[in-house]
């Protein structure tokens, strides 16, 4: 089992390290094709640090600031939204739970009986 789980984090390694260097290869042939060197980045998430000490961030190209987290936090907060999906995946979890005690339970008793019965 030991080996089984150093090899799959061997290969699930190998292939973080082989997507970072074809994303990398990516930016560089777009920075080819373009023809020209920009001091743009061209990166998912950018973060600036303005004058006053404040951090602004972009995702893709989209300015966030912290009041803007905060204002969306709070607006959540007061919505409270019932989630119907969650609602479901947690009843049927339990669904599943207790079934799978109850069957584990009766089959555990069932082998008890067995094992008694060869006993006597």
């Amino acid at each position: 089992m030991v080996k089984f789980m150093a090899k799959s984090f061997f290969l699930c390694l190998v292939l973080l390290i082989g997507v970072i260097i074809g994303i990398q290869q990516a930016n560089e042939g777009l920075k080819k094709m373009r023809g020209y060197e920009t001091t743009e980045t061209l990166g998912a998430l950018q973060i600036h640090e303005k004058e006053n000490g404040e951090l602004e961030a972009s995702i893709l190209g989209n300015k966030l600031t912290s009041q803007d987290i905060k204002k969306k936090q709070e607006q959540l907060e007061r919505i409270e939204s019932f989630n119907f999906f969650s609602e479901l995946g947690k009843w049927l979890s339990n669904c599943v739970q207790t079934f799978m005690s109850t069957m584990i339970h009766l089959l555990s008793e069932q082998i008890e009986q067995w094992l008694n019965k060869d006993k006597t």
